[in-house]
Formats: structure tokens, C-alpha cells, sequence
């Protein structure tokens, strides 16, 4: 979680093409991805500086990997196997 997320101070959220093209594909809804951002079940480091947003759902994680400066970039969105990630 970044400070001002701690903070409560609210950042723009822009979902890339590349994003838009996962929903569509994984057929999520853009609620789906923005409620993992609100309400994560963990927050993991990435590659480059990124992060990785869990959000656990049955036997599924939503994985949403994005990046932050003045306002948050959603670089891409999936869904993958629970027991894959469940370790961390």
C-alpha cells in the first residue's frame, strides 16, 4: 500500500490497453478489478518497481499488477489458480 493510499488520499486509477483487453478477455468486471484495488488481500513487490494486488475469490486470485507515481496505472489483470499464490 503506498503512503498516501495509508493516508486516505485518493489517486486517478487508469486501466491500460493492455488491462482492458484481460477484462474483456477473462470477462471481469472493471468493479471486479477496481474493488481489489480498494480491498486487497495483499500487496506484493513486482518487477521494476510494480506492484501485485491479491484478491482472493473461491478457488481463484485476481491478480492486478500495476504501477504508482501521481496516479495508479493498471498494466494488467488476471485471474489465476488459488494454490499457486496461496503462499504468499
Amino acid at each position: 500500500m503506498s503512503d498516501a493510499r495509508k493516508r486516505g488520499l485518493k489517486k486517478r486509477i487508469i486501466l491500460s490497453s493492455h488491462a482492458h483487453k484481460r477484462i474483456l478477455r477473462y470477462r471481469l468486471a472493471k468493479e471486479e478489478v477496481f474493488g481489489a484495488f480498494r480491498s486487497p488481500n495483499g500487496v506484493f513487490d513486482g518487477y521494476g518497481g510494480r506492484k501485485i494486488i491479491h484478491k482472493f475469490k473461491g478457488n481463484y486470485v485476481l491478480r492486478v499488477v500495476y504501477e504508482e507515481d501521481d496516479q495508479v496505472l493498471i498494466v494488467t489483470v488476471y485471474p489465476s489458480r488459488r494454490v499457486r499464490y496461496a503462499k504468499e
